[in-house]
């Protein structure tokens, strides 16, 4: 851990809620079918006016148009707003937590990625296996940093993560989505073996505790398809902030990047 001041913390915050705003439009834009490279601009969903530069500050320009369209005053989804903040908080826990170390990197990554999964997951119920493993290729080339033995980590972690989906898949005969496995195959070669039995188990976890009173209150049913996805990367995210606690207890080092 390096020496971590609330600049580096701002900074966190502020690169959390622009990589919020981005993977947002390009969640929205990937299931609407639509270009999210090149020349295209955000407009509004209303109006289809382009939006200008102080329309789109992160979190900033929510506040100030106080949630409505600076051209026809429509009212602005909420889930901008949302994920620009919890991006930007998350970014800068991420900096206090992490400091300036190889596991930063790794864990912004894995931010990004798990956040699109989210998104897409729970607009459409499919997780898009061209991003998975686009996840597994970002930790494959974050994990050349570290040498041979991080890459042969990276790719356990892919291997058991993937295949442990996969069973439960076959063994559910299709009560689970094949890409939950795709996704569990990004989220293992960005966390390595170890870490991603803890990312598997509280993912199953954060679900369980989610959907349990769900069912109790009979809001969903055991025939409902629940998106897993959200809750892998839930528990992805929280095994970053848990993981020294809980390898410490077990008595087991943590694996590179995460030990610091």
């Amino acid at each position: 851990m390096t020496d971590i001041t609330w600049v580096h913390i701002l900074l966190g915050f502020l690169l959390g809620s622009c990589l919020g705003s981005f993977v947002n439009a390009v969640a929205l834009r990937t299931v609407a079918g639509e270009k999210w490279w090149g020349n295209e601009r955000s407009v509004c969903v209303r109006c289809k006016e382009t939006l200008e530069p102080a329309d789109l500050i992160p979190v900033l320009s929510f506040l100030l148009l106080k949630g409505r369209c600076r051209k026809c005053g429509c009212r602005i989804s909420p889930r901008y707003f949302l994920t620009e903040t919890g991006a930007g908080i998350t970014g800068a826990a991420l900096v206090a937590y992490c400091g300036l170390t190889p596991a930063l990197f790794f864990s912004f990554t894995a931010m990004a990625f798990l956040l699109f999964h989210t998104l897409t997951d729970l607009e459409t119920g499919y997780i898009y296996d061209a991003w998975a493993i686009a996840m597994a290729a970002a930790g494959a080339v974050l994990r050349i940093w570290g040498g041979i033995p991080a890459l042969a980590d990276g790719a356990a972690g892919a291997a058991l993560g993937f295949v442990t989906i996969l069973l439960i898949v076959l063994l559910s005969r299709g009560g689970m989505g094949f890409g939950d496995a795709m996704l569990m195959l990004g989220i293992g070669f960005i966390f390595g073996w170890k870490m991603t039995i803890l990312c598997l188990y509280l993912g199953f976890i954060i679900g369980g505790l989610v959907t349990t009173p769900l069912l109790l209150m009979k809001k969903v049913s055991r025939k409902d398809a629940v998106p897993l996805g959200p809750f892998l990367a839930a528990g992805s995210m929280a095994a970053i902030f848990s993981a020294r606690l809980v390898f410490e207890w077990f008595g087991f080092s943590l694996p590179w990047p995460w030990i610091n």
